[in-house]
């Protein structure tokens, strides 16, 4: 592929190639990757988990493990500096300094003893050599910078203090205390809810446009990719298939992979609908490939794509796509987009007698101070909210981080205590349930939790974690047909049957995700409680995980409880919505007309916040 003709990049990768070697087999994890970013420019890298996206960051920053290998042709240029041919010692002043990275989940990246002005420090002392404590007042102008309230108040905060958004922000301004010239953000956006997320990215922005900075935005979402980006890089399993400017991108995606992703959004006009599912899992980069990566998985796969890895082809001077389709010499069939008939979805039906019914529920945390630990107040999490579920209903429970959306989950299955009011479960005041009654609640209501990773056990296998539930209600006792009920779910959930002798940290977000979800679903439940249970999946799993519960809420008549802050997925699920703002619910009602026709000024921020 031929180089951009801009001049004098940032960034610029040639022929970037990474093998991790292990002693089960060797993983192919970059194949020459070529890309380059320009000052001021915004490179989105976009794809699947797995993929490589993440491992082309770390490469660039050189935080590779020790078992990876870099291939002999490879090149990372910062400016006029080859990365590869520098020293630990060297790369250490590079980072933090020419280049910085925000991390994907900015909790585990922030570290919990140490208060925000502890690490701000430690950034500015790394960067710039500072041998005397950093001065208060810089700090501060760092936070304000990065538009964190109350600065004053969280420097001597601890990460666990501040909610989702006021970590990352906290995280940006550790990356720009340097003044990099490259800033690398690693899907710096996909757990915060819509405002927040509007509001990081706004930020992104401007920092980025001011300073002229070079940015590399990794991430899965197009919504983010068409607010953000510049130019475009779609990466399938460990290599580039497309590369263009972002209008090019956006009006006609060439390769198939990349129209695969734009037909698995989920919208309101598609509700009724089975959303677009790319076939079967990204291929195992423990072998070795021939023809074109994506073959198994095209619906427009042609006989050299099996035995031919395709070329480069140019379809503008800012359009490059990796497809035999494109070969003008060869015979390409027509491009059609893969439409999926729209009479598959039957409307749902409900029962008058609803399954769930909450009656002014409240929850709230005592503040206690002192040596004695006196009660002086009360956060008031949830705070006297009503709603009822019937039987196959899916009611989305939408609002900002802290609102307590998932407080109010964990309360109607009794894993927070109650102050007051009242949760029925078919009739039964699950706040009186105890011991074997409890259980069977248990069973009947599951959760899928909003971070998969801290709900796992890391020591488990993934064979042990999903059959959690099933051990613990005596499920599925026959050792044939447990196994065989452990490949379904996977098979359910898009995972390799392989997955369950590996370990939660084997996996990367978007497939943690899904093995969560396969454990809730493994004791059979009536009502499933989803707490963002997408967030973290990329676009066509996260059509092939939407699909899946619209079906199994088909089959078997489940009732959802969505929690998320996804506005796009809620208009195609949900049948009803209800609005949460500080504790309490500001307004409900059919989705329609919720996401049309928004009554409450805060529920107006909130679709405005996705625009």
């Amino acid at each position: 592929m031929q180089r951009l003709s801009l001049d004098a990049p940032i960034l610029a990768v040639d022929e970037l190639a990474v093998t991790l070697h292990t002693e089960a087999a060797s993983v192919r994890a970059l194949d020459t990757v070529t890309l380059q970013i320009h000052a001021g420019q915004v490179y989105a890298l976009l794809g699947e988990s797995g993929c490589g996206k993440s491992m082309t960051a770390l490469s660039i920053m050189q935080l590779l493990p020790p078992s990876a290998r870099v291939g002999v042709n490879s090149q990372i240029l910062l400016g006029q500096q080859d990365l590869l041919q520098l020293s630990p010692a060297q790369m250490r002043l590079i980072r933090g300094r020419d280049m910085a990275m925000i991390f994907q989940e900015p909790m585990t990246a922030l570290n919990p003893v140490l208060t925000v002005a502890q690490q701000l420090k430690e950034v500015l002392q790394q960067a710039h050599g500072l041998w005397q404590t950093p001065r208060m007042d810089g700090l501060l102008s760092l936070l304000a910078q990065v538009g964190l309230p109350n600065a004053e108040h969280w420097l001597t905060a601890y990460p666990h203090q501040l909610s989702g958004g006021m970590k990352q922000r906290v995280m940006i301004a550790m990356a720009l205390a340097g003044q990099p010239k490259l800033l690398i953000a690693d899907e710096p956006t996909t757990a915060l809810d819509a405002t927040i997320q509007a509001q990081i990215l706004e930020l992104l922005q401007h920092l980025q446009q001011q300073r002229q900075m070079a940015m590399l935005f990794i991430t899965h979402d197009l919504n983010v990719v068409r607010r953000m980006a510049d130019q475009v890089g779609v990466m399938y399993a460990g290599h580039l298939v497309e590369q263009a400017s972002l209008s090019d991108f956006l009006q006609q995606p060439a390769h198939p992979y990349s129209r695969q992703l734009f037909a698995s959004l989920p919208t309101l006009d598609k509700r009724h609908q089975w959303l677009n599912v790319i076939k079967g899992n990204v291929p195992m980069l423990t072998q070795p490939f021939v023809g074109c990566r994506f073959a198994s998985r095209c619906p427009w796969v042609m006989p050299v794509c099996q035995t031919q890895a395709p070329p480069w082809y140019e379809q503008s001077k800012s359009h490059w796509v990796r497809c035999h389709l494109f070969d003008p010499a060869g015979d390409q069939p027509v491009m059609m987009e893969n439409h999926i008939e729209p009479s598959h979805l039957k409307s749902q039906t409900f029962t008058e007698q609803p399954v769930l019914r909450v009656e002014q529920l409240r929850v709230y945390f005592p503040i206690r101070k002192g040596i004695f630990k006196r009660t002086v107040g009360y956060i008031k999490a949830v705070d006297g909210i009503d709603f009822i579920l019937r039987q196959g209903e899916t009611l989305a429970l939408v609002g900002e981080s802290g609102s307590g959306k998932t407080t109010t989950g964990r309360g109607i299955l009794q894993l927070v205590p109650l102050t007051q009011g009242s949760v029925y479960y078919q009739n039964q005041d699950v706040s009186q349930l105890r011991g074997t009654k409890l259980h069977w609640l248990r069973r009947q209501v599951q959760m899928v939790m909003q971070d998969p990773f801290s709900s796992m056990n890391p020591r488990l296998l993934i064979e042990q974690i999903i059959a959690e539930g099933m051990d613990a209600h005596r499920l599925y006792l026959d050792k044939t047909v447990r196994r065989q009920r452990l490949h379904e779910l996977l098979d359910q959930v898009g995972l390799a049957k392989t997955s369950l002798q590996r370990y939660p940290h084997e996996f990367s977000g978007g497939q943690r995700q899904r093995i969560a979800i396969a454990r809730a679903l493994a004791v059979n439940p009536q009502l499933i409680i989803c707490d963002e249970p997408t967030s973290a999946l990329d676009v066509s799993v996260q059509a092939q995980i939407l699909n899946l519960l619209a079906q199994l809420q088909q089959e078997l008549g489940l009732t959802y409880l969505f929690i998320t802050h996804n506005l796009n997925v809620v208009g195609y699920l949900a049948d009803r919505v209800a609005v949460m703002q500080a504790g309490r619910l500001v307004e409900e009602g059919l989705t329609q007309q919720i996401l049309t026709q928004p009554q409450h000024h805060y529920t107006q921020q909130l679709i405005q916040a996705v625009l």
